[in-house]
């Protein structure tokens, strides 16, 4: 295929060397475009159509979404649910609140880290998790966390950017074009697999580059 590129591109970003600092990089970003990102989430129509690919899968009493920027997702969900969310950006914390409350809906919403979730073990019966996945350092303990706070038979959608299963140029293009602005790109089905979570991966967008993770917890 003229426009497929070769296995040996399909290379996954190291985790940074200092991820601390890597954090305090994103998050000093995401605070000084907060507004902006609000908006564009808001008006981009393909970023809209992707994040909700998720919601046919949202199920159970206790819903956590991980990471729910200004909560453009949580605005189409969260009523129906015993809803929590937890960011890790203060600007985009204080914005989500803002938006739900001018829609009246309710949520418990605050700022904490992935890597450590303040929540009791087996406590969800579902987590949602949309475009972030790639922005932490250490997927292996933010999964870790995500196994830890589901319950058995849980549910975790996931979904993010990774290489298209058809090395398509322009899905790789896309993928790599994430990672220049400072994206980690995660074999995202290998951790899923390492904690032994029964999924299944579907491509629902960006040329392929976009994947939606249906995962439940045994």
């Amino acid at each position: 295929m003229f426009w497929r590129v070769s296995k040996d591109k399909i290379i996954y970003s190291r985790k940074p060397d200092n991820p601390s600092e890597y954090t305090n990089r994103l998050n000093d970003e995401y605070t000084k475009f907060a507004t902006i990102y609000d908006i564009a989430v808001k008006l981009l129509p393909f970023w809209k159509t992707w994040l909700k690919k998720v919601l046919p899968y949202i199920e159970g009493k206790k819903v956590l979404e991980v990471s729910f920027g200004t909560g453009y997702l949580l605005s189409l969900y969260a009523g129906e649910f015993e809803t929590s969310g937890i960011d890790y950006n203060d600007r985009m914390v204080e914005i989500a609140k803002d938006n739900l409350k001018k829609k009246r809906i309710t949520a418990d919403l605050k700022q904490g880290n992935v890597e450590s979730l303040p929540f009791q073990d087996e406590y969800f019966d579902c987590i949602v998790n949309t475009m972030a996945f790639t922005g932490y350092p250490n997927g292996i303990r933010a999964m870790s966390e995500f196994y830890r706070v589901l319950k058995h038979g849980g549910k975790l959608i996931l979904l993010d950017f990774n290489y298209p299963a058809n090395r398509n140029w322009f899905g790789y293009k896309l993928v790599k074009l994430m990672e220049a602005a400072g994206d980690t790109i995660k074999d995202i089905s290998g951790f899923l697999k390492e904690f032994s979570f029964d999924y299944r991966e579907t491509e629902v967008g960006g040329c392929g580059s976009v994947h939606l993770y249906i995962a439940v917890k045994n």
